[in-house]
């Protein structure tokens, strides 16, 4: 199941959000070449990509949480590093067992809809905050 950025996963700040959109588009192109039936190869470069993707995103989100003393810093960026430790995983799985219709399930549930979860719950506070913060 493919995800569709919608407003609604706005969290008002324009560099996590344009993050966020890529994030989806490259999900969106690992469900599709497990889909397709694609070779380990792609499927392989999308989750690597995703790898380093994440790393990124999380530490603008990060930075952007110390800079301005967000007092939910723990709690965020240990939901960060258990996004990170289920998706070492999936890659690990499909690195031994290659893809497969699991991997589309697996992929749904670890990082689908975790990234949804994640951005309705914990990424919109954010926003929320670094908005308020902007404002003073």
């Amino acid at each position: 199941m493919l995800i569709k950025w919608t407003p609604q996963y706005a969290v008002g700040v324009p560099e996590i959000d344009q993050q966020h959109q890529e994030l989806f588009s490259k999900v969106n192109d690992l469900l599709e070449a497990c889909q397709r039936g694609e070779g380990k190869q792609e499927i392989g470069n999308v989750l690597s990509f995703l790898e380093e993707y994440v790393k990124i995103h999380f530490g603008t989100e990060e930075k952007a949480m110390l800079d301005n003393a967000y007092p939910e810093y723990e709690q965020h960026r240990a939901q960060h590093q258990k996004f990170v430790e289920n998706f070492l995983e999936l890659k690990a799985k499909f690195e031994a067992e290659g893809a497969g219709i699991w991997l589309v399930a697996h992929t749904n549930r670890v990082v689908v809809d975790w990234l949804i979860k994640h951005i309705m719950m914990t990424d919109t506070k954010l926003g929320s905050f670094l908005k308020s913060k902007q404002g003073n």
